[in-house]
């Protein structure tokens, strides 16, 4: 078993959102993301995957398909379908979501493998 603290080592970069994978691998695709209050990441679509994300910290206006903003703090469970538009922008504190996706393909080059958890000796392990 492989273990990760979701909320350490936190990286934010002062004009983006960052997302930074935590496990990439022929089965699945795991990112951490990083809002600082304001920042946005605008509409787009997983056109491969469906998209899970849970908010681990702050609060955010996310839309779907709909189109229509909703605010969502920790604690919250987001289902987007394959190909569904979606965006997200950080309201009034940092906001920090996982994504869960299927791989990009079923073949990971090498030297996009990975993640925290896919690199040896870079987490916990039990």
């Amino acid at each position: 078993m492989q273990s990760l603290s979701l909320l350490d080592d936190l990286i934010f970069h002062e004009d983006n959102p960052n997302a930074q994978p935590l496990l990439v691998d022929s089965d699945s695709r795991i990112l951490r993301f990083a809002l600082k209050p304001g920042q946005k990441i605008e509409e787009h679509n997983a056109p491969s995957s469906p998209l899970y994300m849970v908010v681990l910290k702050g609060t955010g206006l996310f839309s779907g398909g709909d189109g229509k903003k909703k605010e969502f703090g920790p604690n919250s469970l987001l289902v987007f379908e394959q190909a569904e538009p979606h965006s997200i922008e950080a309201l009034q504190e940092d906001l920090i979501f996982l994504a869960f996706l299927k791989p990009i393909s079923d073949e990971i080059p090498p030297e996009n493998a990975g993640g925290l958890l896919g690199r040896a000796g870079s987490a916990a392990t039990d």
